[in-house]
């Protein structure tokens, strides 16, 4: 079967490193950290007081109050990034055939604070105190239905959830349908809004975050031989993905391309990794096939890396295995050591650190990498970004449940 060129021709992002794509990027080559005391909900009781938020965010700057009455953060967040990427792109909404166009957006959890907040009115109200719209802003897929019903588009339209590695199977699903003529433009990535008071309580229990309260910004710190766990973020990352021809008939700036994808699982256990990496090793050597290229034609990966003691090494040993000596030479990084560990919307946010890192020939840091762990000893280009030309970037995610995805990403050459 013939297939076709799928491109990346508008960006749109909403993160605790600024509330655009320009923003977030200028933030990561910065190495600002998007980490600060939660304040919006009492954390006396929480192991962890701490986020990374999305700073300054105000519904009615986006939508009017009836709609956000009706909006999940989680969906609020996807349809901001949503309108930037549309508007990125330069896609003319009133030429371009909607039937063609695909939307794939998912979320991780879904509405966290409306199942909180209409738990809470049940308990205090009884049953007539549940709203009509608590459904519908709760479901993973009304992300998708609401960025389709804004803009009328009515090409395949639906979400993939797979917790933290949802983003990439969103746009790997999306590049998919470019790629075999069902769609000739997507709207894709992920969204997550999970710093409430569930969201955090629930990770606090597991153990699996971290509780360094007296210095929030550098709580995240992977790699290094002090991480005490991941930190929890928010935020929306989305790519309008086109056939290359398509783009290129209509002047469109193409970012990059993706060339290929590789998933797997761990079948190993519900939340830790497999320590072998057998599952990652998978999804890497099979993402690469995929693209068709070579171990020792990587520059850059934007690693799952997520501050857990047992994580980093499992992912970094993985590494090992697929590049072999080439692995010393590659330039990795975790963002997360700024941004924080966005669950679902983490491959999407990190597949545009990742594009970006192409189309500007820049690797952002990893931040707060002091004393590396011995078992961590490859590039994690530390606290300082690097400039360097890359033509192969790739994008790993994992999520609970033990499934794994890697995105290839490339440098566009007509």
């Amino acid at each position: 079967m013939n297939t076709r060129r799928v491109v990346v021709t508008g960006i749109g992002a909403l993160t605790p490193l600024g509330k655009s794509a320009p923003d977030f990027w200028n933030g990561l080559v910065s190495g600002k950290s998007g980490i600060r005391n939660i304040e919006h909900f009492d954390t006396t009781n929480f192991a962890t007081k701490f986020a990374a938020q999305v700073e300054d965010y105000n519904t009615e700057d986006y939508f009017e109050r009836k709609d956000g009455r009706r909006l999940d953060l989680v969906a609020q967040y996807a349809l901001v990034a949503s309108k930037e990427a549309i508007e990125d792109s330069g896609l003319d909404l009133e030429v371009i055939d909607k039937d063609r166009v695909a939307v794939i957006v998912g979320t991780g959890i879904g509405g966290m604070q409306t199942f909180y907040d209409q738990a809470v009115s049940l308990h205090e109200r009884g049953p007539r105190g549940v709203s009509p719209f608590f459904i519908p802003m709760l479901i993973p897929d009304i992300i998708a239905g609401q960025i389709s019903i804004r803009y009328g588009f009515r090409g395949p339209n639906f979400a993939t959830v797979s917790a933290c590695a949802t983003g990439s199977h969103n746009i790997g699903t999306a590049y998919d349908m470019i790629r075999y003529g069902q769609s000739d433009y997507a709207v894709t990535g992920g969204s997550e809004a999970p710093v409430t008071e569930i969201g955090v309580a629930g990770f606090n229990s597991m153990k699996a975050m971290s509780t360094r309260n007296d210095d929030p910004a550098g709580a995240s710190r992977p790699f290094d031989a002090g991480r005490d766990g991941f930190v929890l973020g928010e935020g929306s990352g989305i790519f309008i993905l086109e056939e290359l021809e398509t783009a290129k008939k209509r002047g469109a700036r193409i970012y990059g391309e993706i060339v290929g994808y590789g998933y797997s699982a761990d079948a190993y256990h519900i939340t830790a990794p497999d320590p072998d990496g057998g599952g990652v090793y998978i999804a890497m050597t099979n993402a690469l096939k995929a693209a068709g290229i070579k171990p020792e034609d990587v520059d850059h990966i934007n690693m799952h890396g997520t501050s857990t003691p047992l994580g980093d090494i499992a992912e970094t040993n993985s590494i090992k295995k697929v590049f072999g000596d080439h692995a010393g030479s590659i330039n990795l990084n975790s963002t997360k050591s700024m941004h924080g560990h966005t669950l679902g919307a983490a491959g999407a946010i990190e597949s545009v650190a990742a594009l970006l890192a192409i189309y500007h020939g820049t690797v952002p840091p990893t931040v707060n990498l002091e004393d590396p762990d011995p078992e961590c000893d490859l590039n994690y280009t530390p606290n300082e970004p690097a400039v360097r030309d890359i033509t192969y970037a790739l994008n790993n995610a994992f999520g609970f449940g033990g499934h794994n995805s890697t995105l290839v990403f490339k440098k566009f050459e007509d």
